[in-house]
């Protein structure tokens, strides 16, 4: 195999032209995104390049302590992502929830597939645990962003029909099936399109850095396999997780809406 091709600063500066193109296009079509568009590149370049140096030391210097505190900033930083799409539309209730959700869900799925899948050695290796936490973590956080935000607008759309169920005398459970099947299919639909999709429209970003920096495309082929169905397992728990216990915070102790 050959060496690998190092990007240099010009080169990695050169990407940013569809940065430019970008903003270029909305501006012309009038979309007022182009300061989000500046941020997310600014914030991706900064995160990326502090992860970086971070990571270099945390490999180096391998510590189940440094892994594990990386593992909760990943958490909490996501969940925190998540309070801030939706900013003044989550009660306590819920809030406690996507937390609930997120930390079982996501950790329970992340320990199997590292300790049973990948069967790492130590269990706190950090090339394996932090890139593989993160791909978890991340697909979960979007997962639950999506279920939410349709189990809110259900919520708020179909107030009607829910109060005509539950006078009718179905519980909440049955009032809200609907709306709870809609935003469980949204929040997975995503991950299934890119199972669709793997292999033939397009090589996921994990096994093109693997195949890029010298691994056997049938290793790297094995691993994409394995983390795309821990992605899908750990989606689906961490959103019927979220959507199951989310529903009731909608619901007093006498099963009356109170949102």
């Amino acid at each position: 195999m050959n060496g690998i091709i190092e990007l240099g600063f010009w080169q990695v500066l050169s990407a940013y032209i569809f940065v430019l193109i970008v903003i270029v296009v909305i501006r012309v079509r009038g979309i007022k995104r182009e300061l989000d568009v500046l941020i997310a590149s600014v914030r991706m370049t900064l995160q990326l390049m502090i992860t970086g140096y971070i990571l270099v030391y945390v490999f180096n210097n391998p510590h189940p302590l440094l892994t594990i505190s990386i593992i909760i900033v990943m958490e909490a930083f996501s969940i925190g992502t998540i309070f801030t799409k939706f900013k003044k539309r989550l009660s306590g209730g819920l809030k406690k929830v996507i937390i609930a959700a997120m930390g079982t869900g996501s950790i329970l799925c992340m320990v199997y597939f590292l300790l049973a899948v990948v069967r790492i050695d130590p269990w706190y290796d950090p090339r394996y645990f932090i890139p593989i936490a993160g791909m978890l973590i991340g697909n979960s956080m979007t997962g639950i962003s999506l279920g939410i935000k349709n189990l809110l607008d259900g919520m708020t759309s179909g107030k009607a029909l829910v109060e005509e169920a539950l006078i009718l005398g179905a519980t909440p459970r049955k009032a809200t099936k609907a709306i709870l099947d809609n935003a469980f299919d949204a929040a997975i639909l995503p991950t299934i399109n890119s199972m669709l999709g793997m292999g033939v429209v397009f090589l996921p970003g994990m096994m093109t850095g693997q195949i890029i920096s010298g691994t056997s495309p049938t290793i790297a082929i094995t691993y994409q396999m394995a983390v795309m169905l821990g992605i899908l397992g750990t989606v689906s728990l961490t959103v019927i997780i979220s959507l199951h216990f989310g529903y009731r915070t909608f619901f007093n102790k006498e099963a009356q809406l109170i949102h």
